[in-house]
């Protein structure tokens, strides 16, 4: 499975940008999706997931409001639409994905995934 993500860039704050991750391999298979960002000299964090039907999401605290993770099953395509950025938001997005599980809620951490794509730039201008 790859998963293939885009949309990144440079954005003034207040700005809004649309990343989008396709995962690609596994045909007839719904994934569980989440979106992680990765700071210069910081740790990887949670933003936002989504579980495998698209029927619950989930997230970190300073997206909540201003970001909105969405799913197109048919498609096996998530998106990031980020609105009202802020300098602070700047870093690597990275997609996640794992199949086979069906859960009602989105997964959070890491290390539930299986699948992680090769990252894109947003950065914010103040």
């Amino acid at each position: 499975v790859q998963l293939q993500a885009s949309g990144g860039g440079l954005v003034q704050a207040g700005g809004s940008l649309r990343l989008s991750c396709a995962a690609s391999g596994r045909s007839g298979t719904n994934y569980a999706m989440g979106w992680f960002r990765q700071a210069p000299e910081k740790e990887r964090e949670f933003v936002a997931a989504i579980n495998w039907s698209g029927s619950s999401t989930t997230y970190a605290d300073s997206a909540k409001g201003r970001f909105t993770i969405s799913k197109d099953n048919a498609k096996n395509t998530v998106y990031l639409q980020m609105n009202s950025l802020k300098p602070e938001d700047t870093a690597v997005y990275y997609c996640a994905a794992v199949a086979g599980h069906y859960s009602a809620y989105p997964f959070i951490a890491g290390y539930e995934y299986t699948y992680w794509g090769q990252g894109t730039q947003v950065t914010v201008s103040s």
